[in-house]
């Protein structure tokens, strides 16, 4: 099953970022997408994830144009279909970590799962407010919040960029567990090429071309 397909996807601010960039996702799969600074890898995520309409291309999910898409539209669709992730943890500060969990789960209709809480290794600051936690723990509460959405596709910027090397590697093994047991699929962009020869395709963002590597 095709979960997201884009085609001939370009886009420029002040001068061009990416031309023509033709891209697939099927049910399981993963792919990252690594490159330079600068290179446009965040600004591509953001119009695979429907955050940025591109200048000319266009980004299919489940089988339907985002771009012929309303608001309202657009919003259910982040809701009950995608999951962000970014190094930014954009969490609710005045709220505990579980009752951020709390929020998710009640926009999607799903329940907390503690099993999720205990493989990201918060059990034990779950019902801390989140300024109490450390960068790497509210890290690991922003996927747990995604995550408990059950999102069909999550689209993750440098999402184990606050992480030491061996939490990174759990995280990077509980996204693949994911996709397998919710038949989901997962863009990836990250600098940390270890994580990035974990999906199934790799692709390098480079002189505005996106080129295969795995």
């Amino acid at each position: 099953m095709t979960l997201l397909e884009a085609s001939k996807i370009s886009h420029r601010f002040d001068y061009p970022l990416f031309d023509d960039i033709d891209l697939r996702l099927d049910a399981g799969e993963s792919l990252c997408i690594i490159g330079v600074s600068g290179s446009g890898k965040s600004t591509l995520l953001h119009i695979l994830s429907t955050l940025l309409m591109p200048q000319s291309g266009q980004v299919r999910i489940l089988g339907q144009s985002v771009g012929g898409l309303d608001n309202r539209a657009l919003v259910a669709l982040r809701r009950d279909v995608l999951g962000l992730i970014f190094q930014a943890h954009y969490l609710f500060k005045g709220f505990s970590a579980y009752e951020n969990l709390e929020v998710a789960a009640l926009l999607g209709g799903k329940t907390i799962e503690p099993e999720l809480i205990e493989k990201l290794g918060i059990a034990q600051v779950i019902r801390q407010k989140v300024t109490e936690l450390s960068g790497g723990q509210q890290q690991r509460v922003s996927i747990a919040r995604v995550l408990t959405k059950q999102p069909k596709i999550i689209f993750a910027d440098e999402p184990t960029g606050n992480l030491d090397h061996a939490t990174a590697a759990e995280v990077m093994e509980l996204f693949l567990s994911y996709l397998q047991e919710r038949d989901a699929g997962m863009v990836l962009v990250t600098h940390d090429e270890s994580i990035a020869y974990r999906c199934d395709r790799v692709y390098r963002l480079e002189e505005r071309r996106l080129v295969r590597c795995q």
